[in-house]
């Protein structure tokens, strides 16, 4: 499997997100706790080197699931995390980004996985937020968490290309977390910048939203007429094609199944002939 940086470390370009682990809405405990500790251990198994994660997954849920089963961790092995929201008691999501909230968010994510530092760690951006104060004062408390070594390297999710040359004026960024797949290309002039910069774009929702009813990406009629006359799934398209766009492409799939997750990595192998990228890339 290809390999590509990512903070201090060098990782598979497919890696496991750790959303889909916890209950239902990403809150509470797994349907299946044993089903959820195998596919941690099988993905490593399988050469996974790169899990994404948030303490507020479950809350709390989703660390302690990978603390049971991997740790202690195998060399090698980067933990991403992100901060900038909670939950509240019946799930809800809301900010959690004040300077010393990101502060505690890191610290937190530390203590429940068991380690003295993570690979790297995400601020997750508000929606319809802007560059500013605000922005440069959590960017300063992210900056004091990696001198102080708790993380690797500092990343940016949900951000605008205009966010990632503020902060670029101010620190390296080891990394940008943005949604993207083949019905959501709104994050393409990111992954570009990103690309040319030698920074690790890491789409979220690869697959199309977990929480919505209904999948454009893997329902796709072109995702759907490659995958049948190259012989696989339509998940494996859309994550081919997601590689296929940038070097610096990091996948993060999530998964509760183990079958699932074998079927996501086989995508690693999976090589787009010109008449499949033509037409992946006229998709609606």
């Amino acid at each position: 499997m290809q390999r590509y940086p990512l903070g201090p470390f060098t990782v598979s370009r497919i890696g496991l997100g750790a959303m889909q682990l916890p209950g239902p809405g990403v809150f509470g405990p797994p349907r299946d706790r044993d089903e959820a500790l195998a596919v941690l251990r099988r993905a490593v198994e399988l050469g996974v080197d790169h899990i994404d994660t948030a303490q507020y997954y479950g809350p709390d849920v989703a660390n302690e699931l990978i603390r049971a089963a991997l740790f202690p961790y195998p060399d090698g092995l980067a933990l991403v995390s992100k901060v900038g929201a909670r939950r509240d008691g019946s799930g809800g999501w809301l900010p959690y980004d004040d300077p010393d909230q990101l502060r505690r968010g890191i610290e937190d994510n530390l203590r429940s996985l068991g380690t003295g530092q993570l690979a790297a760690v995400n601020l997750r951006v508000l929606d319809g937020a802007e560059p500013g104060q605000r922005f440069d004062d959590q960017l300063a408390a992210m900056i004091q968490a990696r001198d102080e070594g708790l993380i690797g390297g500092i990343g940016l999710s949900n951000v605008t290309r205009q966010f990632l040359l503020h902060a670029l004026e101010r620190t390296p960024i080891a990394c940008v977390q943005n949604p993207l797949n083949l019905a959501d290309r709104g994050s393409m002039p990111v992954l570009e910048e990103c690309s040319a910069r030698g920074i690790a774009f890491v789409p979220f929702f690869p697959l199309g939203s977990g929480f919505a009813r209904d999948n454009p990406v893997r329902g796709n009629t072109h995702v759907l007429s490659v995958a049948a006359r190259l012989g696989l799934t339509p998940a494996q398209v859309a994550l081919a094609w997601l590689l296929d766009l940038a070097p610096c492409v990091l996948l993060i799939p999530g998964t509760s199944s183990r079958a699932h997750l074998e079927e996501n990595l086989a995508a690693a192998g999976v090589t787009l002939d010109e008449d499949a990228r033509r037409q992946l890339a006229s998709a609606p």
